[in-house]
């Protein structure tokens, strides 16, 4: 399959277009500034303050976190009066919000058709991690992993991926103050993103990557694309346009050392396996500039936890920039596997590192309220609906 050739999944894909609400306005939340500026020019903004004014909009959204029109300050009453007839600032609802004993805190948001998904916020002493989802169950079905019990129901839109970054910000308080600015309120409570939720962001690739770009534009949120880690269990043709679209972190869900156990555990590698998706990684750093390819390996007992395993690891990864992140594997009602031995996930961990390879453990956070790695699974999702169902839902059929 060459690079070029698209990726084809049974999904409904919400339409590009702007959706319009009840009262027939556009949510702005989730257009790139091309598309701001195309949807102001079609409500009448004359197209000589059109480039002006989607970058003061622009502003009030993503840098100020402003969500009525009226706060517009440095826009005339009239303009604001126009703008809020016909556009709204719309994020997903938070339906319900927990909070770990270790202050991770898990939100479920709903967004358009009554659907659900889940959004992570885990806070370290140096940095504050959010994990957000791209698509409303998964694709995939990986068999360690509870979100993949779920059926995929369709593919998020842009405004849904970055409104859960705005939903997080609000909840955090992290909007700056007027007249302050973001740097001079402290350290950043949001200062990172991971793409690690519910779905796999790469069949999702172009709302993903809009998303991840307004996130990333210096005059709004202003995330460097370092502070960007977007996941995937291998979807071989999209990682070189990750890089040159995008160019953010990568990681890579990997979980086994061998075809044959990773067919079980991950059922993309039947379509490109090992071999493959290892070279495309090693082409990933120069196409993107990265500094190293993060390998999840989640340590299931009895399954990929061995010596050998270790070093078959430290083996296939030869010539990759890249550190391996181990993952107790965090258990959920019916899973199949356990979690290895402490005592085998850190005889492992030496051998990478004595390999030359950092080989963290991932400490499990959010455990007691289903918020750890691998346990994301909305409620109300539990399989596959119809596309007519999901349309009549969203409003598109």
């Amino acid at each position: 399959m060459s690079a070029s050739a698209p990726i084809t999944q049974d999904v409904l894909t919400i339409p590009r277009k702007p959706a319009a609400d009840a009262e027939g306005r556009v949510n702005l939340v989730g257009l790139n500034r091309a598309g701001l500026r195309a949807a102001l020019i079609e409500a009448g903004t004359p197209e000589k303050q059109a480039k002006m004014r989607t970058g003061q909009i622009w502003q009030w959204i993503y840098y100020w976190g402003v969500r009525e029109f009226d706060a517009m300050t440095n826009l005339s009453k009239a303009y604001r009066a126009d703008l809020a007839e016909r556009f709204v600032i719309a994020l997903p609802e938070v339906v319900s919000r927990h909070v770990s004993d270790d202050g991770t805190r898990k939100y479920l948001v709903r967004i358009a058709g009554g659907h659900e998904v889940e959004v992570v916020y885990i806070p370290e002493t140096d940095r504050g991690t959010l994990c957000i989802s791209s698509q409303v169950g998964c694709t995939l079905t990986c068999s360690f992993c509870h979100t993949g019990t779920q059926k995929l129901v369709r593919n998020l839109t842009p405004s849904e991926i970055v409104g859960q970054i705005m939903v997080a910000r609000d909840d955090l308080g992290e909007w700056p103050e007027p007249g302050v600015g973001s740097g001079e309120a402290g350290p950043r409570l949001l200062s990172n993103i991971v793409l690690m939720g519910m779905g796999e962001p790469l069949y999702n690739f172009e709302a993903v990557r809009d998303a991840m770009n307004i996130a990333m534009d210096g005059e709004g949120i202003s995330l460097s694309r370092r502070r960007i880690t977007l996941s995937t269990s291998g979807v071989v043709p999209e990682i070189a346009r990750t890089a040159e679209e995008i160019g953010c972190m990568l990681a890579v869900s990997f979980h086994a050392t061998t075809d044959e156990v990773r067919n079980g555990l991950v059922p993309i590698n039947k379509r490109w396996p090992i071999a493959e998706l290892l070279d495309a990684l090693k082409a990933y750093p120069k196409l993107s500039n990265s500094e190293r390819i993060t390998f999840e390996y989640v340590m299931l007992k009895g399954v990929n936890d061995s010596d050998e395993d270790a070093r078959r690891l430290v083996s296939l990864i030869k010539g990759i920039p890249a550190k391996i992140n181990l993952i107790p594997f965090n258990e959920w009602p019916g899973a199949p596997y356990e979690r290895s031995e402490w005592s085998r996930i850190r005889a492992f961990a030496d051998i990478i590192h004595k390999a030359g390879y950092a080989s963290p453990i991932r400490t499990p956070r959010g455990e007691d309220i289903m918020a750890a790695c691998g346990q994301l699974k909305s409620a109300t999702e539990r399989a596959r609906k119809s596309r007519a169902e999901i349309a009549a839902e969203a409003g598109l059929s």
